[in-house]
């Protein structure tokens, strides 16, 4: 062999071995990479989007998502009813502005653009109050991801299976993020988790429907970061329109960023690094490991809980304790002196004589009391008249109790305390509504409350068609025929009378209540 190349190769044997020489090339390699950027946590997120299968989610997932589904279509259809002014003027206002005829209106007898139908539906998702909800996310997932998946997958012929997968994956990134901003913080800053966490579980479910790769994905959830809004706000508004529009706001805003990301809009890639990142902008609380940890092992879907009354989730465990006091003890509204409810000192201001009726513990309670459940037509309409529910509502106190703070949010834990009339002071505390995973509704239970919901403005054998469809979801080629069935206009049902009164409602009540008319009977579930 040359001398030359016998040089050669006793050299590349000395860089290779010698111990000097590989410290300096170990040197070099990680100055080389700590000019490499790493993988930013956005990517990272995008790419666990990118690469979610139905094929990943567990059976009892799965099976819980069509429920979820039909739940929140129950709620949706409900809300349809041309009874209800937002209902109409959200009609009015995409005659107007809608564009391609692409995507279904619930109940509302059209057709129009994804963006707007997302916006649209999203609206009527939570507009009764009466739809799933996250309680540790204090998030509205269903009534953002639900419709936007359903605009979507119409526009885009989406299979069944994608559609399924569409909702379980937003529903999941809406909740990540919530955890990830601390819910706590955002209503401390007067934000809305379901909106501005909405938007991001609306971009992931329209991105997995647009067929979106990570990059683009990516830049979806920069854009949904950018349009993220939604104020509590809506407190002030005694119409109640503005309270549900903001689910609707994020359905719109996350179609929308994916939409454009599909088109090749550029995006902010990095909504959870930098110093711009949604950390910063919306909570100031930074919990980054909420977006990645025991992701396709823990699925929040699993978290969820079906509501049993049409207001807001913190008044329900005292509605139980209430209801139940009543019950046992044979109560009538006419028996009861006063009603105090201890409530988490950190979640009490929403519900604490607040300006809403859904979301005011002094209101809730005492129609809960004399009527034997909350419905919408509660809530639109003032049951004040009632002598009995005006006397009790001057009568019942919020108590704000730090003590319940310790496992707020995780748990609204509710103490209820009645004193009657005749000296007795009776007491009852809830930790978890009927409806949350701890107290859980059977199936069969959510089925027949949307049956009720659904038959409120439907034929039943339209709401049965439906639900038969919701329960094969995953063999469905595309979405034509449940859009089909849920675009049908409501049919006309007449308000509820506040001054037409019945006898007593399960036992409970005492001076009785407005007589149920058909499509209220519809609506009522225990």
């Amino acid at each position: 062999m040359p001398e030359a190349i016998l040089a050669r190769v006793a050299r590349a044997r000395l860089r290779r071995y010698h111990p000097g020489v590989r410290a300096r090339a170990s040197a070099r390699l990680r100055a080389a990479r700590s000019r490499t950027p790493a993988r930013t946590l956005s990517a990272r997120f995008a790419a666990r989007i990118a690469a979610f299968r139905l094929a990943d989610v567990p059976a009892p997932v799965r099976a819980g998502a069509r429920l979820v589904i039909l739940d929140t279509l129950g709620a949706m259809l409900a809300a349809s009813s041309p009874a209800y002014s937002a209902t109409r003027i959200l009609a009015d206002f995409a005659r107007r502005v809608g564009g391609r005829p692409e995507s279904s209106l619930v109940g509302l007898g059209q057709r129009t653009d994804c963006v707007t139908a997302a916006l649209v539906n999203g609206t009527l998702g939570y507009y009764c109050d009466i739809e799933p909800y996250h309680g540790a996310a204090i998030l509205h997932g269903p009534a953002v991801v639900l419709p936007t998946a359903l605009a979507v997958a119409e526009a885009t012929g989406a299979s069944g299976r994608r559609f399924l997968e569409a909702v379980i994956l937003g529903i999941e990134v809406a909740c990540r993020v919530s955890f990830a901003l601390d819910p706590r913080a955002l209503y401390a800053r007067g934000f809305h988790p379901s909106a501005v966490c909405g938007a991001f579980g609306a971009a992931a479910a329209a991105g997995h429907l647009f067929r979106l790769p990570a990059a683009r994905l990516q830049v979806a959830l920069g854009l949904a970061m950018q349009q993220a809004s939604g104020l509590l706000a809506w407190a002030s508004d005694p119409t109640e329109h503005s309270r549900p529009l903001n689910p609707g706001l994020a359905a719109r805003n996350g179609t929308t960023a994916a939409y454009l990301a599909r088109l090749g809009f550029g995006g902010p890639p990095t909504p959870f690094d930098g110093p711009y990142d949604a950390f910063t902008a919306f909570s100031g609380e930074r919990r980054p490991d909420a977006l990645l940890d025991g992701w396709g092992r823990r699925w929040h879907l699993s978290g969820l809980a079906y509501k049993r009354y049409a207001s807001c989730a913190f008044t329900h465990p005292g509605l139980d304790a209430l209801l139940g006091l009543a019950a046992d003890h044979r109560l009538r509204a006419a028996d009861v002196r006063e009603i105090v409810l201890r409530f988490p000192r950190g979640g009490a201001h929403m519900i604490d004589d607040h300006p809403l009726k859904s979301h005011s513990a002094q209101y809730v309670l005492p129609v809960g009391l004399v009527c034997g459940q909350v419905l919408i037509d509660d809530i639109l309409q003032d049951r004040e008249r009632h002598p009995e529910v005006a006397r009790l509502r001057a009568h019942t106190r919020l108590v704000p109790d730090a003590r319940l703070d310790r496992t707020y949010p995780a748990r609204y834990a509710s103490i209820v305390e009645v004193a009657t009339r005749d000296g007795r002071r009776l007491v009852r505390r809830v930790d978890y509504a009927r409806g949350t995973p701890e107290s859980p509704l059977r199936p069969e239970e959510i089925r027949e409350k949307y049956r009720r919901l659904a038959g409120s403005v439907a034929p039943a054998t339209r709401a049965e068609a439906i639900a038969a469809l919701i329960g094969r979801v995953e063999r469905l080629p595309d979405l034509s025929r449940l859009a089909g069935l849920l675009r049908p206009a409501a049919r006309a049902r007449r308000p509820v009378s506040p001054t037409r009164v019945a006898g007593p409602h399960n036992g409970r009540a005492t001076a009785g209540r407005p007589t149920p008319l058909a499509p209220r009977r519809a609506q009522a579930f225990t």
